[in-house]
Formats: structure tokens, sequence, C-alpha cells
């Protein structure tokens, strides 16, 4: 039975939502509850290729990524459940000169931030991984504390772990509607019921807009579709994500053996629609044969698509909105929500119950969309 008031309501229980309900309840906020309309990481997180990495060419991105990798690697035993966590690194592939000049400022900026990222030649690259294809490559980058782990193991580490804290969760319990009390939160409308509270924290992803328009706030947040591929496993042949910015590509052999691949779509469809494409399987296998052409003739498995929560710069919204008292957004991470969960989720907790952060957020506040204050930031695919 839902329960009928909490001190915080969170909305989306993915590694968003089920990371900041996890702080919220470790910091001392035992009265929180968690809802999802479907079911715990069913949506983008379920879906993503979990990427884990602090190369990033922005100061504000560096610092969540690597603050984000120091949680990632204690979180195992912090949650007492297994994440599926390696450390294999991020292998950057330039094809553009200009693009390897970006890549270099990156590093520059990144080690001024004490991460230990390198600029490497072809043949360390070949040492990394020893089946590349540099032809055509002008230059590389590598971070070996970057990664990937379990979205699903590590989404539901974190459930469990709140859970255990007190956090009640509800999974098919869709909110329909958000009460206010003059400019403040009143109340959660959900398909099974109403509960009173004070605090609403968006969490919800692609549906994250929606969300926002129950208490009149036009989030710029939409859903956008990606594709990944997946192939048979093979023996242990390369350890880093193959990242090219330029080459539109990312590709990462998994500790089981399977190869795991995507790209940034060239049409960018604002849509829910999580459909497959045989256009998709025939670019990224071309995309893959060139890269590791000693694998060609490896079978494809599956493959899938999931939503991107997009914003206008492609960088996340978090803080609270200033109209609604009590109304919070942790959402528009545009394909970094996964990687950044850990440190967000803390930091969201942080702001809720001491209205303070470790680390600044206040320049992902809505508000720089109307003050024309975009983040653009260059390592993206």
């Amino acid at each position: 039975m839902l329960v009928k008031t909490a001190d915080v309501v969170v909305i989306g229980g993915g590694i968003q939502g089920c990371a900041v309900a996890y702080n919220l309840a470790k910091m001392g906020c035992k009265d929180v509850v968690l809802l999802e309309k479907d079911t715990i990481a069913s949506g983008s997180t379920g879906r993503c290729a979990a990427g884990i990495r602090a190369q990033w060419g922005t100061e504000m991105n560096c610092r969540l990524g690597i603050a984000s990798i120091e949680i990632f690697e204690n979180l195992s035993e912090e949650l007492g459940a297994d994440i599926g966590l390696h450390q294999g690194g991020y292998l950057m592939i330039a094809y553009k000169e200009s693009e390897f000049e970006q890549l270099k400022k990156n590093v520059k900026l990144q080690n001024s931030l004490g991460i230990k990222s390198k600029v490497i030649s072809a043949q360390e690259a070949k040492e990394i991984c020893p089946l590349l294809n540099t032809e055509g490559a002008v230059g590389f980058t590598f971070h070996q504390r970057d990664g990937h782990a379990d979205p699903l193991l590590t989404t539901f580490a974190y459930a469990e772990a709140a859970s255990r804290l007190g956090v009640k969760i509800y999974d098919f319990t869709e909110v329909i509607g958000i009460d206010l009390e003059g400019d403040r939160i009143k109340g959660v409308r959900t398909n099974r019921g109403y509960i009173s509270t004070r605090v609403v924290v968006n969490c919800a992803g692609p549906y994250a807009k929606r969300i926002g328009e129950f208490v009149g706030v036009d989030l710029p947040i939409y859903p956008e579709r990606h594709e990944i591929l997946v192939t048979e496993p093979i023996e242990r042949v390369s350890h880093p994500m193959l990242m090219s910015f330029s080459g539109n590509f990312y590709i990462q052999q998994r500790p089981h053996g399977s190869f795991i691949m995507g790209y940034g779509p060239k049409e960018h469809e604002k849509t829910h629609a999580v459909n497959s494409t045989w256009m998709f399987l025939e670019e990224m296998a071309r995309k893959f044969v060139k890269l590791l052409p000693a694998l060609k003739e490896l079978r494809v498995v599956r493959q899938w698509a999931g939503s991107y929560e997009m914003s206008p710069d492609a960088q996340p919204i978090l803080g609270e909105v200033d109209e609604v008292e009590g109304f919070y957004v942790s959402a528009g991470f545009s394909g970094h929500g996964f990687m950044f969960g850990p440190i967000t989720g803390k930091l969201m907790a942080e702001l809720i119950l001491t209205g303070e952060t470790s680390i600044p957020i206040q320049m992902l506040n809505y508000r720089r969309f109307e003050r024309h204050e975009l983040i653009r930031e260059p390592a993206v695919v």
C-alpha cells in the first residue's frame, strides 16, 4: 500500500533516482519515497553502454567525472553488492588535427585537476590494444581509471541499499500530477494514490519535461534515440573503451568477451521510440571492421535502442527550480547520466538537506538557458 506522506519524493528509478534516494537516506533523511512508473532501471539506465570517464573538455565535467570514478571504485564495498566495475581505461582516437589539438588541451585541463590522463603515441596505443588499426589516426589520449560498470547491477545495488536504510520504493507507480500550495510543493498524485510531501526530486530522465509541466516549469529536455550493438563473446583481446569524436564511435570488449558499441545518430530524432534499425547495424559494422579488422568475422547477437535525455547544451540540469519551492531537478544528462550518477546523487542529497554542495553546481541550474550561458563540452559522441 502506498504511503500517505513523505519528507522527500524522488521520481524515477534509474541510476539518478536510486543514487539520490540512497544518499538522502545515508545522510539521515529516512522518510524518502522513490516512485518508478515501470521497474527499476527499466528506462535509459538499463539500456545504456555504462561507460565511466574523466576525460572531458570542461572543468565541471572533469570534476564530476573523477569524483564519480572515486565513488565507483569503492561502491561495491559501500553498497554490499558487485557492480561489475572494470577499469580498462578510455583510449581516445583523433582522426583530425583540430581534434587532436582539442584532446591535448583536454589533457592539460585534466592534469591540472589531478586526472592522470596522457597523450600517447600510435605505438603505445597498439600496446594498449594490439588489434587496433591506427591508420588515419593523428593522435591518442588515455586514462587508465576510466572504464565501465554494469548499469543493472549498479542501479539495483543502490536501490537495495536505499531500501535497507528505510527508503520506500514503489515500482509500477506513475506520477500523474503534482499539487502546489502557492508556489511550493504540496503533494504528488499517482495512479496508486496520493502522497503529501514538501520536496520532489525530478529524476525522470527523458520524461523529466513532463514532470516539470506538472508544476508549470518548462524544462528544455527531450528524448533522443540512440542504438547499441553487441557481438558474440570471444577470448579477451581488448580492454579499453575505444572512442573517437570525429570517427563518431565507442567500442569496448566487456569482461565476458562480447563487444558493445554505438555511435551518435546522424538524425537527432526527438522520440521515445526504442526500436533498432538495419541502417545502424550496417554503419556500426563498417566502423568496427575498419577499427578492428582482425575481428571482421565476429557475429552480431543483438542490438537495441534507448533514450538519451537531451538538454540544449548536452549538459545536465541540476538544482532547485526557483519558481517552485521544494522542486528539484537531476536530469538532462545527455548520455552521461550513468557515469555521473554516483556523484550527482550525492550532490543532490547535499543540496536538498543542507543547501550546499561539495562541488559547486550552480552553473548547471536550468536558468542558464534563459541567460544564454550554455556550457559547450567538446568531448561528446
